[in-house]
């Protein structure tokens, strides 16, 4: 199957970018389970807070009794948290107050989840590198520059890029990863030794008002024959934000530092035990059709994109969905079962005013997918 560079990096760049996109309702679902409270209570400073992983990080540091503050420039779901500390600014200090707000605040800690060009992350890691402990920088699985690596750890080999000045993902995304890695660096150069890099891979759950993987439960929800892409077997990663959240919190608890690959589930998964899962929550009605990848190239029908999840293991994909993540599982990563997740997903997406869910726009649509099934059974 031809799965065009411009294309996998186009989605590999909104996983990563989830994390400070908007998203609504502004109600996430908490863990159902009690939570034992923190031994030592600390003081978060957020950097955005109010997209998608960020209110799951809040929520699970307030369960754990921690304190709370977001900087961020009050446009993303400005109601939310109103009992919380805000200050406003801007990343960018050359722009409007630009940091001023944090001059002289001492936290904890610090997680940045919408540091996406390295100057700005230099920036705010070097202003608050006196008055903290810890500083942690969301990045992603997007800074290896090779997928092909089946099992790789966190010494993979990184994406690099011409210009490392250059503030631009560029017109194919090209430079999201590269840029990431620079961000890395550039946080760990200001606090060495005092850092910590998470790489997400997909992150999944309520709040990604993108259907990269809520596509699945809603179209399994439907019923009816269901597209199915590749071999039942084919290897599948994500990560729910809940968890991606909680393990932040424990690597802050824990002074835990240095670069971790987290995506999941802490277990191998295929896409036939995706789809089987969320048909176990949904109801029996979903029949699954298994189209071979070769012949949905031929209907120019691509994983990842249209089929979500998924994409095709071999070539230059073929480690993308096996990313080995033992060191994160050691520090404390945990995976919540499947069937929360789509259970959860979809209590989420029905809670939006049918009129203003988020944007459909990628996966295949109902009338592409029965033609699809149609030329499949013809052949």
């Amino acid at each position: 199957m031809r799965q065009t560079r411009r294309s996998f990096l186009k989605a590999s760049m909104a996983a990563g970018m989830a994390v400070g996109m908007t998203a609504a309702p502004a109600q996430a679902s908490p863990r159902p389970q009690a939570i034992r409270p923190a031994s030592r209570k600390l003081r978060l400073l957020i950097l955005g807070g109010t997209g998608f992983l960020g209110p799951h990080v809040v929520e699970a540091a307030r369960s754990r009794g921690h304190t709370v503050t977001l900087f961020n420039r009050g446009r993303t779901n400005p109601g939310l948290f109103p009992d919380l500390e805000k200050l406003k600014g801007n990343r960018d200090p050359k722009k409007g107050a630009g940091l001023k707000a944090l001059a002289g605040r001492s936290f904890d800690a610090v997680l940045d989840t919408s540091g996406y060009y390295p100057r700005m992350v230099k920036a705010s890691a070097e202003l608050l590198a006196d008055n903290i402990r810890q500083y942690v920088f969301i990045s992603s699985i997007s800074v290896y520059s090779d997928n092909s690596i089946v099992n790789m750890d966190e010494s993979g080999p990184i994406a690099t890029m011409p210009d490392p000045t250059l503030e631009t993902v560029g017109k194919q995304f090209q430079y999201y990863g590269p840029l990431k890695a620079l961000c890395e660096q550039a946080a760990e150069k200001a606090l060495p030794n005092r850092t910590t890099n998470i790489r997400p891979g997909l992150i999944v759950g309520p709040r990604d008002n993108v259907p990269r993987f809520t596509y699945w439960p809603v179209r399994i929800e439907r019923g009816g024959e269901v597209l199915s892409p590749g071999d039942p077997d084919d290897p599948v990663q994500y990560i729910d934000g809940r968890d991606l959240a909680e393990f932040i919190v424990a690597c802050i608890e824990n002074g835990t530092t240095g670069v971790f690959n987290a995506t999941g589930p802490n277990w191998p998964t295929n896409i036939a035990e995706l789809l089987y899962g969320c048909k176990a929550v949904t109801g029996p009605d979903a029949r699954f059709t298994w189209v071979n990848a070769d012949f949905l190239d031929q209907q120019n029908v691509q994983g990842w994109t249209h089929l979500p999840v998924w994409i095709p293991p071999k070539g230059e994909y073929e480690g993308y969905h096996r990313i080995n993540i033992d060191k994160a599982i050691a520090a404390g990563l945990r995976s919540r079962p499947l069937a929360e997740i789509a259970r959860d997903t979809l209590d989420w997406f029905h809670a939006w005013p049918e009129g203003k869910r988020f944007p459909w726009g990628g996966v295949i649509t109902p009338e592409r997918e029965a033609e699809v099934l149609a030329a499949w059974h013809k052949r």
